[in-house]
């Protein structure tokens, strides 16, 4: 292998490693050195965390795209509102590196791990730290997740894609009607978010080469790419290629935040709308490990105060009149199962833990069909959709934390499927946990993989990427979802069955699946729906 392919083929194993199975976590270690050097050049992470109330009408448990929707409708009315969040308030600078890259990461990059696999595909060491993404290894999968304010919005690409009706009505059996979303929910997100597609001048700028060679591929090969919706702000990023702040979007990094602020994540939004409000507020560094229900009907929130280097600062137990859980569908799922397991929570039904899915989640690479620089920018310009062997989504994707030419360009498949799994509990160790079948993992990589092949061959890809195992890669989901399934776990708005007062806001209400395309579009529109109707009917 000459060096130019050489680099090309670990350019795609960086795509495919990095961005695939993580390595265990071991044990916090912990660094008084680089602890300094953190709260040098972020010390908002360092500053004290305020104190929750002991009591509040309502609790929110997380704070991404399902909890900030919740906080703020809460809050306009009338509600007064802690959000409890794990992880950390991260600021925004234009010139701070605030968040570290994918390229080189340190503490910042992930939770309370030690090592990660790079782009060299050498495992890289570092601090254990509170950083944003919580990359959680199960049997058969590993699962991204967000730990900060802002939960996904926080670390994830920006694509913000409604799907088609006929698949989603596969996906939600008549449960949610489409219809009112795409009439009322899918356009009241579109404007809270500013969702928009990418602008033609930064679509025909240098950062995204790779953007428009991946569009005359997919056109070589009969496919006609659609514009995805994005979250990111474009004036933001226009002002990275005119010098005017530090590059981010532009230089591929997303994965594990933009310093800047190039997204429009929900502390500019939601949040930020909550708080304002007077009657809402976010408490960082609160990590809840338990939840209850009194024969009263309160509700009790067991939580543990977390500084950032991972010191325990104490545990308290808080109460509410009604609880809402939007801390993901692995923080959602992990509570519910445990309460239901322990007792806490004795009434809930046997659809808890169940209906879990990866989203069809796969990591694509390919050739490209010329010798070129690419470019590295970060969101997304467009997709394709096919149905020859199952429904699938191939979505323009940048190579994560890759600082050289590869030859490769990257997709992200979402491959309609109907597998789906469980939680368990271990009373021994008080874990909840899950098993991804190896059978259905390989299913979904061949459906997507076939996809992206053809492509390949119709638009004459100078490098092929399977000869090395670099081509697809399903090890791992950044789109965890169920748990809590709507009309199963929950009525169709949430409403947990068999505890009044409680409810499930998030991904974990979502049957594994939002038909082929992104989630948080989804999750935001059925957020609205649901406290909309709850808070209608006052229960």
């Amino acid at each position: 292998m000459d060096r130019r392919a050489f680099f090309r083929a670990a350019g795609a194993a960086a795509l495919l490693g990095a961005a695939g199975p993580s390595l265990a976590a071991r044990p916090a270690a912990a660094d008084p050195i680089w602890y300094s050097v953190f709260r040098e050049w972020v010390p908002e992470l360092f500053a004290p965390l305020a104190d929750p109330p002991e009591h509040t009408p309502a609790i929110v448990v997380g704070s991404g795209f399902g909890a900030a929707v919740t906080a703020l409708r809460l809050a306009e009315a009338g509600v007064a509102t802690t959000v409890l969040e794990r992880g950390s308030l991260w600021p925004n600078d234009p010139w701070r590196e605030v968040f570290t890259g994918d390229d080189l990461p340190d503490g910042r990059g992930f939770w309370h791990r030690t090592e990660f696999t790079g782009v060299t595909k050498v495992p890289m060491r570092f601090a254990s730290f509170g950083g944003v993404l919580d990359c959680t290894t199960y049997p058969g999968i590993d699962v991204w997740r967000a730990a900060a304010v802002g939960g996904g919005s926080v670390i994830f690409t920006g694509a913000m894609v409604a799907p088609e009706r006929r698949l989603f009505d596969h996906v939600f059996g008549g449960v949610v009607d489409y219809g009112e979303l795409a009439a009322v929910y899918y356009p009241r997100v579109r404007e809270m978010l500013r969702l928009d597609p990418l602008p033609a001048d930064l679509y025909n700028s240098a950062p995204f080469t790779h953007s428009r060679a991946w569009d005359d591929q997919v056109r070589k090969a009969g496919y006609q790419p659609l514009p995805n919706d994005s979250i990111f702000d474009w004036n933001i990023l226009r002002g990275e290629l005119a010098g005017g702040t530090r590059p981010s979007a532009t230089v591929a990094r997303s994965n594990l935040g933009n310093s800047n602020g190039a997204k429009f994540d929900l502390n500019q939004n939601y949040l930020k709308y909550a708080r304002e409000t007077g009657r809402s507020t976010v408490f960082p560094g609160h990590r809840v490990d338990a939840i209850a229900q009194e024969g009263t009907g309160r509700f009790t929130v067991t939580v543990t105060k977390l500084a950032p280097t991972g010191e325990q600062l104490g545990t308290r137990t808080l109460t509410c009149d009604r609880l809402f859980l939007g801390a993901g569908s692995i923080g959602t799922s992990e509570l519910l199962v445990r309460a239901q397991a322990t007792g806490a929570l004795p009434n809930l039904n046997e659809h808890v833990g169940g209906g879990w899915g990866t989203n069809g989640d796969v990591v694509l690479a390919r050739g490209a069909s010329a010798v070129g620089g690419f470019g590295q920018g970060v969101p997304s310009a467009s997709r394709i959709f096919d149905e020859r062997d199952a429904p699938v989504t191939l979505e323009n994707w940048y190579i994560p934390g890759i600082p050289f030419e590869t030859g490769a360009l990257a997709s992200l498949g979402m491959v309609l499927e109907d597998a789906r799994t469980r939680f368990g509990y271990d009373p021994a160790s008080g874990r909840v946990g899950l098993t991804w079948s190896t059978r259905d993992r390989e299913r979904t990589t061949e459906v997507a993989r076939a996809v992206d092949r053809r492509i390949a061959e119709q638009a004459g890809a100078l490098f092929e990427y399977g000869a090395l195992g670099y081509d697809a890669n399903a090890l791992f989901t950044a789109h965890p979802l169920g748990g809590a399934v709507l009309g199963k776990a929950t009525d169709a708005y949430g409403r947990v069955h068999g505890h009044p007062g409680l409810y499930v806001m998030d991904g974990a209400a979502i049957p594994g699946s939002t038909a082929t395309v992104n989630p948080s579009l989804t999750i935001t529109a059925l957020a609205e729906r649901n406290i909309e109707q709850i808070i209608r009917a006052g229960r």
